[in-house]
């Protein structure tokens, strides 16, 4: 009997090992054709992303290429001459890039103080009921068409400033006109990245702030705020990297003649708009106006690429991780 117990002790252990080596192989990772097909889709997807970003930069970078070199167009005269004139051999960029300077300008004079506003009260005095009515509608100025807005800005932005200001001084194509519902057109990226930034803040700090004697207007300010500031940045440089390139409001309200000027109620030129100017007309292929919407095109994507990459910068830099 007693051998007969010692004998039955490994079998049992053996078999016992069997089935727990046999589970073992059932745990392995099996293939799932759907779970591939999924992932071999979301890698199409951002190779062609990738490879689309890197088409435009080849096309522009070639063309552009050939404007300096074959062309006989000097870098020296291009980023220092104040005379846009292809036509005649002038292709000093400045005045363009001076109007497009303004109109970005007037837009963050609107969008920046009233974004945040309208963030901050969304994220610290609005409650829930009145916060999920007023930022869907607040959104909505998103998703109007742009050419609308720069009839907008062309019918009542216009007429508006020229009452207040003069006709005299104001001109019917201005920088200025543009520049505001640029403005209004941005407000919605400040004010709902901003405020979804301030929402992330743990109310911790809040509770903090009121402890220590603070009012909502000083935790807001002095408190939320400098916490959310890298979000706030990113918000910021999205925005403005919108208004660098909008289209449709400088080319129907800011003018359509290049022209070196800092006043913002005469009409001048953006890059955008006169891309689409020169672009829209019956132009040759291979002609110097031509070519040159590609050299205008690869500085305008310089500059957006530049506040890309400073905003990273910074969000990286100055991002605060909250537990």
């Amino acid at each position: 009997m007693t051998g007969g117990s010692e004998d039955l002790a490994p079998r049992a252990r053996s078999a016992t090992g069997g089935r727990f080596l046999q589970q073992s192989h059932d745990l392995r990772k099996r293939p799932r054709p759907g779970d591939m097909l999924v992932q071999g889709l979301l890698f199409f997807c951002g190779a062609v992303s990738i490879l689309t970003t890197l088409g435009i930069v080849y096309v522009l970078g070639r063309e552009s290429l050939l404007f300096f070199t074959h062309k006989g167009v000097s870098l020296l005269e291009f980023f220092t001459s104040t005379t846009w004139q292809p036509s005649i051999g002038k292709f000093g960029v400045w005045p363009l890039v001076t109007a497009t300077l303004m109109t970005t300008g007037f837009a963050m004079l609107i969008a920046l103080p009233l974004g945040l506003a309208v963030a901050v009260y969304l994220s610290e005095y609005a409650s829930a009921r009145a916060r999920n009515i007023l930022k869907p509608v607040l959104e909505i100025l998103a998703g109007i068409p742009t050419v609308v807005y720069g009839y907008f800005a062309l019918s009542f932005m216009t007429p508006l400033l020229r009452s207040i200001f003069g006709r005299d001084v104001v001109s019917i194509y201005n920088t200025a006109s543009a520049g505001l519902v640029m403005g209004i057109l941005i407000l919605p990226l400040i004010s709902s990245m901003s405020e979804d930034a301030l929402s992330a803040i743990p109310r911790s700090l809040r509770e903090a702030s009121y402890a220590l004697g603070a009012t909502r207007l000083e935790t807001a300010v002095q408190v939320v705020l400098p916490a959310a500031l890298s979000g706030v940045t990113a918000a910021v440089i999205v925005a403005l990297s919108r208004a660098i390139g909008e289209t449709m409001i400088a080319a129907l309200a800011a003018g359509a003649g290049p022209a070196f000027t800092i006043n913002p109620f005469r009409p001048a030129e953006t890059m955008t708009g006169h891309m689409v100017r020169i672009s829209s007309g019956d132009i040759s292929y291979d002609s110097m106006d031509y070519d040159s919407i590609f050299a205008i095109g690869s500085l305008l994507f310089v500059l957006t690429l530049t506040l890309n990459v400073v905003s990273r910068r910074f969000v990286a830099r100055f991002r605060e991780v909250y537990e």
